[in-house]
């Protein structure tokens, strides 16, 4: 099943922007992004690639997938000849790290790349994003850690996440420019020594992801992943953010937004305004995402 009344973005747009969100396999999107009742046979990839032209890779933090299985969904959206993925890398190099085990971090890079290499060949792969959390702090022994994953990941386009205020330093752009890695800008909720939303270029991708800034349950002990990302961002506040990419893309080859706030759709609904905000051009919207946030009615939706 693909989407009725589509319309990709012609080639008169900028075709180094793509804005998309982070994953498509959520249950509680049934009936809001995918139309209700749509079967065995519906194909949730294939039809949101025809709404959007990225999409970031979820699954491949918590397990590198099979390349067949990489290759399976390279051909699932070959209807859109724009799109490319991102994915996030297994989160044993960032989150359950063996730093003391040279070898071991080789084999999990070599285990990365093999799981990637069918939708890099395929020329499908934006950016491959080592995405660390808040506690991995801005220090020499960090640094140099950093650099052994960037070392084994080498030959990838590849985007560093860091939640840490102390990241801002310059020192870091440098380093990553060095390394030809790509700095990933955040908009998370600020508490304490967050890192701020900005607009840092490192590579020739510019990269940006959108958590929400759910005040309440960011930190929660016991908050789970849908209360964490349960954020809708206002129309203000997408027009902050659109700013931020319009800096990106002055200085980037290609440009990455992707929103991260899953819950009940609303990573695509803000997608969409994103694109509406950068683009003039009528944009499709699927229809039962617009009977759910009836706001996406506006006058450049078909």
């Amino acid at each position: 099943m693909t989407a009725q009344g589509s319309l990709f973005r012609p080639p008169s747009r900028d075709p180094a922007l793509r804005v998309g969100p982070a994953g498509w396999n959520y249950k509680d999107w049934e009936g809001i992004v995918y139309p209700a009742g749509a079967g065995r046979s519906f194909d949730p990839l294939a039809y949101l690639a025809e709404y959007v032209d990225t999409i970031e890779i979820n699954s491949s933090f918590y397990a590198p997938p099979r390349p067949d299985d990489a290759a399976a969904w390279g051909r699932r959206v070959r209807n859109n000849p724009r799109f490319r993925f991102t994915a996030k890398a297994w989160k044993q190099l960032t989150h359950d790290r063996t730093d003391a085990d040279a070898a071991a971090l080789r084999a999990d890079c070599d285990q990365v790349r093999r799981s990637m290499a069918p939708l890099s060949e395929a020329g499908l792969l934006g950016a491959l994003l080592v995405q660390f959390p808040w506690s991995f702090r801005f220090n020499p022994e960090n640094l140099d850690y950093l650099e052994q994953v960037l070392r084994g990941l080498a030959g990838f386009p590849l985007v560093v996440e860091v939640r840490h205020g102390g990241w801002a330093a310059p020192e870091v752009g440098r380093f990553l420019a060095e390394h030809g890695a790509g700095f990933c800008n955040v908009d998370q909720p600020v508490i304490g020594e967050s890192l701020r939303p900005g607009s840092r270029v490192t590579s020739r991708v510019g990269y940006i992801r959108l958590h929400g800034r759910n005040y309440a349950n960011w930190f929660r002990e016991g908050a789970g992943r849908d209360a964490r990302y349960d954020y809708l961002y206002s129309r203000q506040e997408i027009g902050q953010i659109s700013g931020l990419i319009r800096k990106i893309r002055q200085e980037a080859e290609e440009t990455y937004a992707i929103t991260n706030n899953h819950f009940r759709g609303q990573a695509l609904v803000n997608a969409i305004e994103i694109l509406q905000e950068l683009d003039p051009e009528p944009l499709a919207v699927p229809p039962s995402l617009v009977a759910a946030y009836p706001r996406l009615a506006g006058p450049n939706s078909t």
